[in-house]
């Protein structure tokens, strides 16, 4: 296997470390990661300004763009052979629910599967000022992959993965999950400038609202792996024969 590796905490962040060094016994990769953090970026592309591409080692390559600018950049161009899977992370916080929605780690895997590989976003449930059980989130990224390996998935497939923050006997095992959501975020926090100008910051992620059993939420919640499939086609199916009808009335 020939993994494309990528993230949104950047290229030198240390989950991105934890996944190089877990991969490196399974196949062959290649890091196409953002210079600085990119977090939040969800699936955005850089058209302006240009975007620098740095070399830092052999396959290792610094880009100062979007997770999704790594990703694409790679696959139409930068790579000599298209890689059989793209894989992102691993995110030093969760992803869970509406997370995805914002989330580059997760953009980088939609990009991937946009560009017809199956792709896989990995993401390490911790919080501020807790210790990071990496080797934990290493543990089960591998035995995801090997199972992949000899179970491979359809070339239309994105995981979204989370490992809850406990050491690696402390985990419960894993489940297959649908994204919970959350409340409203919280309000824009508005504060000065040394100087005295206005300036903002994006107010925090709100409280878990459809959390219950089933979701990611619950899953790691409960000390469980969460595995949730996702699709980029984002029609409301279900809403279509409504939607016929109401539109038949417009005159």
């Amino acid at each position: 296997m020939h993994f494309l590796v990528s993230n949104d905490d950047g290229v030198n962040a240390t989950g991105i470390k934890a996944l190089a060094e877990a991969l490196n016994g399974l196949g062959e990769i290649t890091i196409y990661a953002p210079t600085d953090n990119k977090s939040g970026a969800s699936n955005s592309l850089t058209l302006d300004p240009p975007i620098r591409v740095f070399k830092l080692a052999e396959n290792r390559f610094s880009v100062t763009g979007t997770p999704t600018d790594c990703v694409h950049m790679a696959l139409t161009g930068l790579m000599d052979e298209e890689p059989d899977m793209v894989v992102s992370g691993i995110n030093n916080a969760p992803n869970l629910g509406d997370d995805v929605l914002y989330s580059g780690t997760v953009a980088a895997a939609i990009e991937g599967r946009y560009l017809g590989l199956p792709a896989i976003a990995f993401s390490l449930a911790t919080k501020a000022g807790k210790q990071r059980y990496f080797t934990t989130a290493q543990y089960y990224l591998t035995k995801i992959i090997q199972n992949i390996l000899t179970h491979p998935l359809p070339e239309d497939t994105i995981l979204n993965v989370n490992f809850p923050n406990l050491p690696q006997d402390q985990v419960k095992g894993i489940k297959v999950t649908r994204l919970g959501n959350r409340h409203k975020a919280e309000n824009t926090v508005k504060d000065m400038d040394p100087r005295g100008r206005k300036i903002y910051w994006i107010g925090a992620a709100g409280p878990e609202a459809d959390a219950g059993e089933g979701t990611d939420f619950h899953a790691i919640k409960n000390g469980y792996v969460s595995i949730t499939p996702l699709q980029v086609d984002m029609t409301k199916h279900s809403a279509l024969n409504a939607l016929q009808e109401w539109s038949s009335k417009i005159t």
